[in-house]
């Protein structure tokens, strides 16, 4: 050797400018800046506009504060859905939505305003309710588009829309046009707080701590064989609506009976429960003095034990043994299966309690006593009045308010309903259900239940920001008056000025001509000032986005959000649609559960536990967000923790360490000049390429059955196993030692292209910004596209032989035990690198038939510098220092020229 030669210079090593580190925090958003430049959305959208159209409905998340982690999973689950649907072949354009009325809002602004709320008219309340609400729409689209999020984020549909608002009036009009809405008297959920009443889904239940009372009702008359004084008994948790009181029920087939006490009174209590109630109220021995059914005492009397009147004995179905003592309170004011049977037997639905929830002058003993205060006192009246047999305290769910968190009561009072069985919309609605894809399974009867025993729906509200309810009254005598002409009149004004119109304007500018009260004939009208549930504004969507557009057909192929929207969105849009159109809004319905901690507890600002999204992505960006949210199993509660964070910035890595090293080895390869045919690439080029195939199709399956985790399972295990620790790894040598023009390279090189231009485009809807960013740097080819999002799935052709599958996934067993003989001898120090090593293998007849084509190449698939292979009864991995010298270019040990190299280098370096 005359002179010193730096081989490594003729070494094939990767070049490339694609980043060794992403960035994201400060990368992302250059990608965002140049979509939006470059128009992206509205290319693809253009590129697919004569495709089958794929419909994601956005449920509009609320507009009043900052995104959260359970926001962020949902619009990435949706975007997830839109991009490989649009991958797939279909139009998917993806309107996004806000709900922006409602109590939470108004009570924001209530809050701001103050005092002066008092002084303001319904528009200027209405102006400060739209401006508040338009802030978060905008700080919310921006941390949405943050995520990464494609979509017509500058067409956005919003409730507060003064052609939405008009819809709303459209579709609520055609209910009561058909009959489904009415005005009744009966108890619902009413927050004292808030004052107003709430919709099944504005309910929330959290823990409470309420008395626990027996109470005695004196029996009025005499029991045949029954002597001494008789007590009806009664458990309720609620003392506070024994003032409204008027009867006690029932079950007619149960066995009560008459039991005497030691105190010398006799108490009237199932029998089943007797043993129980005696316990609980410390009364000692119970003595059964007779025994009857609860039919032979109905439409018996007691007396009210501290109010003079009456209360009626009733039966029903209603009544259980699950707890008390099966003589059940019935206030029909305060609840509803009281007000069904009280209708029954032609009670009074009596509710002395105002809408801030004191007392009236109905109870004059506690009149403007807050009911919930109340309960201390009316057990002490109880037991002044000796009717309190047993006091303790019990601890259980209890309504509240969805909004203000507060504890909620029942009321009766008059409220607009849409009737659930009217035109049998609850049979309609039922036999829909069974038409529609839920995803998961249960969700199906989960609705169904919903549904199946849902009371009617409460769609009156008594506040000022929202919809109102455009129908009048008689200012002669009361009566409702509406018409579909009425409705449209409305409705037209609105969406020329928005909901304040209605409040604002006189009530003749909305009535129809020679409008008149069917009732007495008068033309005289005031205004209902009730406005509508929030959950309508929403629940009507589907009629007001969907339908217009021949890219949004009605109804929608996929509605996905998350569990809580079966007693929710899922559910106002379903009845809604099945009482206009008489449909199902959606054919496929997706649901995902809720972000718990890294310890699976709820997230809250007092626990300190919340996990901010924000947060995230101003650490390891959005990627990294994207790609925790694809790895869940999302149907069930998901959780999120720094910890769970990190080990999916650690998974991105490696997928991103794994497109830089194909993309590095391609920067001489031009597919045009370089590209070689399946047919005629080196085999183990074509297992590689039938892995890829293997990998596409399922990724492909996984995006169409919303399997996403499974996506991410199949690549993670295709980068790091299939790829860099066996394909890649073997590879270098090839890659790097090989001539440059020569089969070998091009033949790896081709397989790179493929690998990495299709692992692009089936992680795009997911790692939306490094998909992209992989798109640029590969090398140009014959129909490449401006961007991965207007790329489409491929349908690759790289199959081989079962007897050529079979050959490799052996190779890889064997070399699994090579790799662990290598590892012992170097820690033995036989060995230092494997390159040092000749390997001496014994193989099985069978092991080795399989690998006979493989055999003179064993080299470098375990990556030493010799294998010795023979035949024999038992697997045997043999290692020890190879022989020879070491290549100054491959490192490969053999017999070596002048010059330090091995017979292939100086072959290669001769051809240079």
């Amino acid at each position: 050797m005359t002179e010193k030669v730096d081989y490594k210079a003729t070494l094939n090593l990767p070049k490339t400018d694609f980043p060794m580190k992403a960035n994201l925090p400060q990368r992302e958003p250059e990608f965002i800046k140049r979509w939006e430049e470059n128009r992206i959305y509205e290319k693809i959208r253009e590129s697919r506009k004569d495709k089958p159209t794929c419909c994601l409905h956005d449920g509009p998340p609320y507009a009043n504060g900052d995104i959260h982690i359970g926001h962020a999973l949902n619009k990435i689950l949706k975007d997830i859905i839109v991009k490989s649907k649009t991958l797939d072949g279909y139009n998917t354009p993806f309107v996004p939505g806000w709900d922006c009325h409602g109590l939470p809002i108004e009570l924001k602004v209530d809050a701001q305003l103050g005092s002066k709320k008092k002084d303001m008219t319904v528009g200027e309340i209405h102006k400060a309710c739209r401006n508040y609400a338009l802030k978060f729409v905008e700080k919310q689209k921006k941390d949405f588009i943050r995520l990464g999020v494609f979509g017509e984020w500058d067409n956005p549909y919003l409730t507060l829309k003064p052609e939405y608002e008009a819809e709303i009036i459209r579709n609520v009009g055609e209910m009561f046009e058909k009959g489904y809405v009415y005005k009744g008297l009966k108890p619902v959920h009413w927050c004292a707080s808030c004052v107003t009443a709430l919709a099944e889904a504005e309910v929330e239940y959290d823990d409470h701590t309420s008395p626990s009372i027996y109470v005695k009702f004196p029996l009025i008359g005499e029991v045949e064989g029954v002597e001494g004084d008789i007590f009806v008994v009664i458990w309720t948790t609620t003392p506070w609506t024994l003032p409204a009181n008027l009867g006690i029920s029932l079950h007619p087939d149960f066995d009560y009976g008459f039991y005497k006490a030691e105190n010398g009174e006799v108490y009237l209590v199932a029998v089943e429960l007797a043993e129980n109630f005696a316990k609980d109220c410390n009364l000692g021995e119970l003595k059964l003095l007779k025994k009857i059914k609860g039919i032979e005492l109905d439409k018996r009397e007691c007396k009210h034990p501290f109010i003079d009147r009456k209360s009626l004995i009733m039966v029903g179905d209603h009544v259980t043994l699950e707890q008390g003592t099966g003589c059940v309170h019935t206030a029909p004011g305060h609840g509803m299966e009281d007000y069904i049977i009280g209708l029954k037997y032609g009670l009074e639905v009596f509710v002395p309690v105002d809408q801030f929830g004191r007392f009236t002058k109905d109870f004059p003993l506690m009149e403007g006593e807050h009911v919930f205060k109340a309960n201390p006192k009316i057990v002490d009246l109880l037991k002044e009045k000796n009717m309190l047999l047993g006091y303790s305290e019990v601890a259980h769910q209890y309504p509240h308010c969805w909004r203000c968190k507060k504890p909620i009561i029942f009321r009766g009072t008059e409220q607009w309903f849409i009737s659930i069985d009217a035109n049998n919309l609850r049979k309609n609605a039922l036999e829909e259900i069974k038409k529609v894809n839920w995803v998961p399974k249960w969700g199906e009867e989960r609705i169904h239940n919903m549904i199946e025993n849902r009371p009617d729906w409460c769609i009156s509200r008594q506040r000022k920001w929202g919809v109102p309810i455009t129908v009048a009254y008689c200012e002669k005598c009361g009566e409702v008056y509406h018409s579909k002409e009425f409705f449209e009149n409305a409705a037209k004004v609105v969406e020329k000025e928005g909901a304040s119109a209605w409040f604002e304007r006189d009530i003749k500018e909305f009535l129809p001509e020679g409008a008149k009260c069917e009732k007495c004939g008068s033309t005289e009208f005031r205004k209902e000032t009730d406005i509508l549930d929030v959950w309508i504004d929403s629940g009507v969507s589907h009629a007001v986005v969907l339908g217009k557009r021949d890219d949004l057909p009605w109804p929608a192929d996929i509605y996905i959000e998350g569990s809580d929207q079966y007693r929710g969105w899922f559910h106002s849009s379903l009845l809604t649609a099945v009482a206009t159109k008489g449909k199902a809004p959606y054919k496929t319905v997706i649901t995902h559960g809720f972000v718990l901690d890294g310890k699976g507890n709820k997230m809250s600002k007092s626990a300190g536990n919340v996990v901010a999204p924000q947060d995230i992505i101003k650490r390891y960006g959005a990627e990294v967000l994207r790609l925790w949210a694809s790895q869940l199993d999302y149907r069930g509660d998901v959780r999120i923790s720094e910890d769970i964070i990190k080990r999916s910035a650690d998974t991105y890595r490696k997928i991103r360490n794994t497109a830089r090293y194909l993309l590095g080895n391609l920067f001489d390869f031009d597919p045009a000049r370089d590209y070689v045919p399946f047919d005629k690439m080196l085999l183990f080029d074509r297992w590689a390429l039938s892995k890829l195939a293997r990998l596409n199709e399922r990724v492909i399956k996984a995006f169409r059955e919303y399997e996403f985790h499974l996506m991410y399972h199949h690549v993670l295990q295709f980068c790091t196993v299939d790829m860099s620790n066996f394909y890649l790894d073997i590879l270098k040598d090839r890659l790097y030692c090989s001539k440059k023009d020569s089969l070998e390279r091009r033949s790896a090189q081709t397989a790179l292209f493929e690998i990495v231009k299709n692992l692009a485009i089936i992680i795009s809807p997911v790692l939306t910004f490094t998909a992209d960013e992989i798109w640029q740097y590969i090398p140009d080819f014959e129909g490449k596209a401006e961007s991965v999002h207007l790329a489409y799935f491929n349908k690759l052709d790289f199959e081989i032989s079962e007897k050529e599958r079979t050959m490799f996934d052996t190779l890889i067993e064997v070399r699994e035990e090579v790799l662990k003989a290598l590892e012992d001898a170097r820690k033995e120090k036989v060995i230092g690198h494997p390159l040092d090593a000749e390997v001496s293998l014994v193989l099985k007849e069978k092991q080795f038939d399989i690998l006979n084509p493989l055999l003179s190449e064993l080299n470098r698939y375990f990556i030493v510098s010799r294998v010795n292979v023979e035949k024999g009864e038992d697997f045997k991995v043999d290692v020890k220092k190879a022989s020879g010298e070491k290549c100054l270019r491959c490192w490969n040990y053999s017999e070596l020229n002048e010059d330090g190299l091995c017979k292939r280098c100086e072959s290669v370096l001769k051809g240079v």
